[in-house]
């Protein structure tokens, strides 16, 4: 990392919280509580440094996954045990919305991974989260932003998954 860039992430703190809640018939049937995340190099490099420079190469965060793993590491590119559908290998990832307002230096973005669009197949253990730069829902290219590890729960194929994700600006 260049000097420029490691001034640059000394004197901007980013911090944020997660919240994965499972869902069935409109009625929260589980949830992780609000959790800390883990800014991956990626998602500092890429998401932040080069992203204020305007820098080719620079990415946004488009898309959150769900996992079976554990917490990544800081040199993490993508989400261990990344949730896959039916057995063909690729992953299932939500489309993220993003906020923020003019008064506020947090980024809230959320996602919603529906049942109606069978992004399971089976009971799965789900255990941790990912916020990914990266161009399409269903491939496993891209970048693992932040993410990290909360309680295992189990997850049946008729709940969907609410998350919010927020990144706070210091």
């Amino acid at each position: 990392m260049s000097k420029t860039a490691e001034l640059a992430r000394d004197s901007i703190k980013v911090k944020g919280m997660f919240r994965v809640h499972i869902e069935e018939d409109g009625k929260i049937v589980g949830d992780s509580g609000w959790k800390q995340n883990l800014i991956t190099n990626a998602g500092h490099n890429q998401g932040i440094v080069m992203s204020l420079g305007g820098i080719t190469g620079s990415s946004q965060i488009t898309y959150a996954a769900l996992g079976t793993g554990g917490a990544p590491a800081q040199s993490a590119t993508t989400l261990s045990g990344e949730v896959s559908t039916n057995g063909s290998g690729s992953v299932v990832r939500a489309a993220i919305t993003a906020a923020s307002s003019s008064n506020s230096s947090a980024l809230v973005n959320t996602a919603t991974f529906s049942s109606a669009n069978s992004f399971i197949t089976a009971t799965a253990s789900i255990s941790n989260i990912g916020l990914f730069q990266v161009s399409g829902p269903t491939t496993a290219s891209g970048s693992l932003y932040a993410g990290n590890t909360y309680t295992s729960s189990s997850l049946a194929t008729n709940q969907n998954v609410n998350i919010t994700y927020t990144l706070n600006f210091s």
